[in-house]
């Protein structure tokens, strides 16, 4: 979604004052999956289990890396992309390196069972359904990361796994389902931010981004994870405010003054926000963003846009009404926010409808 910049911290997000390969455990298919991968697939010499749930443009991206680099991944699918990872295996498309891969792939948790990391990357309208597969992926030491857009997702899983289990997780990659079976990524970053969060158990976070830290994912430890979760979204609910009511790239945003300061505007009201949350992005949080956003390839585009043309269903809560639900609870003004959540909510309800598919290709 974001591409790196001489600004850009290094989580990817502004920065806050302080060769191809293939590999297979065993071809996908209706086999047990809880049979054991290859011996040689541990990390730091102990067997590791990584379960992926949700194979879009973030789960389809990280499933394919990290069993091309060995790692034992399993999947958690559904429709005919979950048709064609085990027919075909999963394909990633990506400037760094094409790779196809035979990722064991499910429908239902219950026959991956426990493992020692969970990647939880539906999108955010998702979330209360498909956390009903974590049960059965949880044992005694599993972690638990969260990796949808806003900044709530953490707290939502943690009501149904337990807060002792999560931690926080953010991804900045464009990508998408180019197809059944096949994820593309639009080239930029290609990166996961994970950190334990306040209260938690400490170093979850920072052992799974070790495992996590393959060829082709720039995974990363902050160990400020709830500010870098604001400094994204109010980065990305600028971009997708902005790209989705004017339906035009980053680059036709900058270039036009109005929707600049629109730009600016968003970004200032979720910064508002944050502090009233009690988050301290710093004094520079705006100019940062700004800075940061300069720099990025005039083609981006949201993952909010691209659901929108596509007339699928968009992550509206989880972003602009977020900044609208919180702004409202703390007395905070919030109006360019609720501009973009009044001109695409027609949208949303339309693409909610029960005739209207839940699947969404959009790059995230």
């Amino acid at each position: 979604m974001m591409s790196s910049s001489p600004v850009a911290s290094p989580t990817g997000v502004p920065a806050r004052a302080a060769g191809q390969t293939s590999g297979a455990a065993h071809a996908p298919g209706q086999q047990d999956l809880r049979e054991p991968a290859r011996a040689e697939r541990t990390f730091e010499g102990v067997a590791m289990r990584i379960a992926v749930v949700g194979a879009g443009g973030v789960g389809g991206w990280l499933a394919a890396r990290l069993a091309a680099a060995g790692r034992d991944v399993h999947l958690v699918a559904r429709g005919t992309h979950l048709t064609a990872v085990r027919e075909h295996g999963l394909t990633l498309r990506s400037p760094a390196g094409d790779v196809t891969v035979a990722v064991p792939a499910t429908d239902d948790a219950a026959r991956i069972g426990p493992c020692d990391a969970v990647l939880f990357t539906v999108k955010s309208y998702d979330v209360p359904t498909a956390a009903a597969h974590l049960p059965p992926l949880v044992g005694p030491r599993t972690t638990i990361a969260p990796l949808q857009n806003g900044v709530d997702a953490a707290e939502r899983v943690a009501e149904v796994v337990g807060p002792e289990r999560v931690v926080g997780g953010l991804a900045l990659i464009s990508s998408g389902i180019a197809g059944p079976g096949v994820v593309e990524h639009a080239g930029g970053p290609a990166r996961i931010v994970l950190g334990d969060l306040p209260g938690g158990p400490a170093g979850r976070a920072e052992a799974l981004v070790r495992a996590c830290a393959v060829p082709g994912v720039d995974a990363q430890h902050d160990t400020a994870i709830r500010p870098a979760l604001w400094d994204k979204f109010a980065f990305l609910c600028a971009l997708a405010g902005t790209t989705a009511t004017t339906r035009l790239p980053l680059g036709s945003v900058r270039s036009c003054p109005a929707s600049w300061a629109m730009f600016r505007d968003l970004v200032a009201e979720v910064y508002a926000v944050a502090r009233a949350e009690g988050i301290d992005p710093g004094a520079d949080a705006v100019e940062r963003t700004l800075a940061f956003v300069e720099g990025l390839e005039p083609h981006i585009l949201a993952s909010l846009y691209h659901d929108l043309v596509g007339g699928r269903r968009l992550e509206l809560d989880a972003l602009h009404g977020t900044v609208v639900r919180l702004g409202r609870r703390h007395g905070v003004p919030t109006p360019m926010s609720q501009a973009v959540e009044a001109i695409l909510r027609p949208h949303a309800e339309r693409a909610s409808a029960p005739k209207a598919s839940s699947a969404s290709s959009g790059p995230r």
